[in-house]
Order: C-alpha cells, then structure tokens, then sequence
C-alpha cells in the first residue's frame, strides 16, 4: 500500500500559498505558477510533478480549501433554531465569507474556458453535496442528485451576482440568495403536490417508477464531482 509524501504535501501547500498573491494580476496561469515555484522555493520540474496541469491544479486546490473552511465553520455554529432553508443560506454566505473575491473573478474566468469547464462544474457539484453533507443529508435516492443540482445551480448563480455586489455588507447578495432558494422551495413544492395528486401519479407513474430505482453512489461523499484529474495538489483547498 502507497502513502502520502508528507514533504510533497507541504511542497504543494507552499505552492498554493505561493501563487495567491500572482492570481489578481496573472490570473491562474502559467506565469504566476512559475512565478509561485520560484517564490517558493521549488523546482520548476517538481512543481509540474505535484500540480501536472499547473495553476489549474492549484485553483483547484484553492476552491477545495474554501469548501473545507465551510464545512469547519458550519460545524462551529448553532443551526437548531434555523428554518433549513436558512441553514443552506448560511452555508453559502460562509463559502463566500472565505473566498477572496479577485481570486474567485480570475478562477471564474478559468473555469469558463472550454478546456476547463467541466472541472468547474464538478467543484460547484463538490461544494453543493459538501453543504447537504455538513447539514445531515441522508438521501440515497434521486433527492440525492435532484438536491445537488439544484444547489449547484443557486450557488454558481450566487457567486456570480456577489462577484458584481458593492451594496453594503453584502445585502444584495443575501437578498438575491434568498430569492433563488425561494424559487428552489417553490419547486420542491410543486413536486409534493405531484406526489399528492392521484390523477398526476397515475399519469406519471412510469417516470416516477423508474426514478424511485435510481440511487445515490456507494460513496457518495467521497465520489461526487470527483474526476481522475482534478485531485487536489497535496490534498489543499480554499
């Protein structure tokens, strides 16, 4: 059985923090990673060797942090007295409170290219399933995906209008999210009164069926908007 290299693991750390202070006039490219392996002191060869697709590795290592200061942060706070609507309110406000907004402008701008924007879409799925997961979800079904990929969608929506906020404190940002989680309620709403209705379930019942056999992966948690070349340089994130 193979184990983590504790010195790659910090050699890839060092290079994370390394490149921070390139990305906001660099962006995540191949010019602030040379410029991080330098600054930190590793060999440029290395350094491909640890982050094989260069700063893409470390942007992903940077959103990846993010997600587990949310989760830590989540796990910190008193959500009993929360509507749960609410709580997936504060989950998102808390991924936002620790990102730095240039680096998520410059990692949006990665993302968007064709090249890298399946990676992008698997770190939005990553942070929605890291929020049921924190908040005690426990779907085995296809509420398991239905509820990811609703959050996906209000979350990614959210970082892009909180990009532009300049209201004060972030209150436009608040608002338009709660709106969003708004329109997802009236949805799942909708659904229950499907379920409700015999004339409906009659009519969908072979859909409905078949949707009741789909199941949630094995691992759910650990599976979930992973691909084999977005593993996380030496295991950090944002």
């Amino acid at each position: 059985m193979s184990h983590p290299d504790p010195a790659r693991g910090a050699d890839s750390a060092r290079l994370l923090e390394a490149i921070l202070s390139h990305v906001p006039f660099d962006g995540w490219s191949e010019t602030a990673f040379r410029a991080a392996a330098q600054d930190a002191g590793i060999d440029l060869a290395l350094a491909r060797v640890l982050c094989p697709r260069g700063a893409v590795d470390l942007a992903v290592a940077y959103h990846r942090r993010g997600d587990a200061a949310m989760v830590a942060a989540l796990a910190a706070e008193d959500l009993g007295a929360l509507r749960f609507r609410d709580r997936i309110a504060r989950a998102v406000e808390l991924r936002l409170a620790g990102a730095d907004r240039e680096l998520v402008r410059r990692g949006s701008a990665l993302f968007a290219l064709p090249q890298h924007a399946a990676t992008g879409a698997k770190l939005v799925w990553e942070t929605a399933d890291a929020i049921w997961t924190a908040l005690g979800d426990r779907s085995d079904d296809i509420n398991w995906y239905s509820k990811r990929a609703t959050l996906s969608a209000v979350y990614g929506a959210t970082v892009l209008y909180w990009l532009g906020d300049e209201s004060e404190d972030g209150a436009a940002t608040r608002a338009f999210l709660d709106r969003r989680i708004g329109d997802v309620m009236g949805i799942e709403g909708a659904k229950a009164k499907v379920r409700d209705s015999k004339v409906l379930s009659a009519l969908l019942a072979g859909p409905i069926w078949l949707a009741g056999r789909v199941r949630a992966p094995a691992s759910a948690s650990a599976t979930a908007g992973q691909g084999a070349g977005d593993q996380p340089a030496g295991g950090a994130a944002r």
